[in-house]
């Protein structure tokens, strides 16, 4: 028989009541749907979803946009057109 050991973490509260109204209609409850995700961590070595950061909310490129702001509010920002720049993945 496994041992059960006890894990105590903050969360903010709009999303923990959001995530148990979820789970609740799964009929699960919340300390199971942590077992499972953990088990799925433990088995996989992995996070078993897909990840990744928006890069426009970097810190690099809100420094640049603040800049741009700043260039902007002082009358130094030279705008011009351009073509879409699209980028793939």
């Amino acid at each position: 028989m496994a041992h059960t050991t006890q894990v105590n973490f903050r969360i903010d509260e709009d999303v923990k009541r959001s995530a148990e109204k979820v789970l609740d209609e799964i009929g699960l409850s919340m300390s199971a749907a942590i077992t499972v995700f953990l088990k799925k961590v433990s088995r996989e070595h992995r996070i078993p979803f897909e990840m990744s950061a928006d890069p426009f909310y970097s810190e690099s490129n809100m420094r640049y946009l603040e800049k741009i702001k700043k260039d902007i509010d002082e009358g130094k920002a030279h705008f011009e057109e351009h073509d879409l720049i699209e980028v793939e993945d």
